[in-house]
């Protein structure tokens, strides 16, 4: 392809894009047929069908054959693709990519305590209770809990009424779980410290203690966060 035509297919996408913006059109919504959205936007049609490829790829438009284009999920899957593989190519070479998406989760979580705790602060959560007496139990049974894990940092999550976070906490999640598996690692020894922490978590929400909340965050991501120091001081 040549870069005239991949300026061009860019131009179509913004704007395809604009067009999306300016009608104010959300996830759903459908939008004009190819013919009319060629005209819409003053494109030809090869570009247009170039760019509803690649916006399809982006999850910013769906094309559902015998029914229409519709606005995209606008989901954050395209990202944890890359940065899922981007680690996975890392791995056995050097841990960095991993320890940086590892870090990037630990300041999610460190960013949102003050909301978390104000929204948490005296209230009750039997559910997430129940998920953190879930990963006491299974930790005691030297057993991992992956799913019981992300339930509960979604639950926490949910009085804070941001879709963003909660797609960016849930991406870096699937990123670290994806690659995870290719280290080779045991299961860890310390899985009744990362349990606790998340009951610690809790607890200090619902008491309204921040300081205390941050604490126990750290306290999560210590273990894996010193595998991966150690795996790298050892390349």
């Amino acid at each position: 392809m040549t870069m005239g035509s991949r300026s061009r297919c860019d131009e179509t996408m913004d704007a395809i894009k604009s067009y999306i913006l300016s009608r104010n059109l959300q996830p759903g919504d459908v939008l004009p047929t190819e013919t009319q959205l060629c005209d819409d936007i003053g494109a030809s049609r090869s570009s247009v069908r170039e760019a509803v490829r690649k916006l399809e790829a982006l999850n910013i438009v769906k094309v559902e054959h015998g029914k229409g284009t519709f606005v995209g999920s606008l989901s954050l899957d395209p990202m944890v693709e890359t940065l899922a593989f981007r680690s996975m190519i890392s791995v056995g070479k050097n841990f960095a990519d991993l320890q940086d998406v590892v870090e990037m989760r630990r300041f999610l979580d460190l960013g949102c305590a003050d909301e978390v705790v104000t929204s948490l602060a005296g209230s009750e959560q039997p559910r997430l209770m129940e998920l953190a007496n879930a990963m006491s139990t299974t930790a005691k049974e030297g057993k991992t809990f992956l799913s019981l894990d992300i339930d509960f940092h979604m639950g926490i999550l949910d009085a804070l009424n941001n879709t963003i976070v909660k797609q960016m906490v849930r991406s870096l999640w699937l990123v670290h779980m994806a690659v995870l598996p290719q280290l080779g690692l045991p299961v860890s020894s310390e899985l009744d410290r990362t349990a606790d922490a998340h009951r610690r978590m809790l607890d200090a929400a619902m008491a309204g203690d921040v300081d205390g909340y941050r604490e126990a965050v750290r306290d999560h991501y210590e273990p894996i966060e010193s595998i991966l120091k150690h795996r790298i001081q050892e390349q």
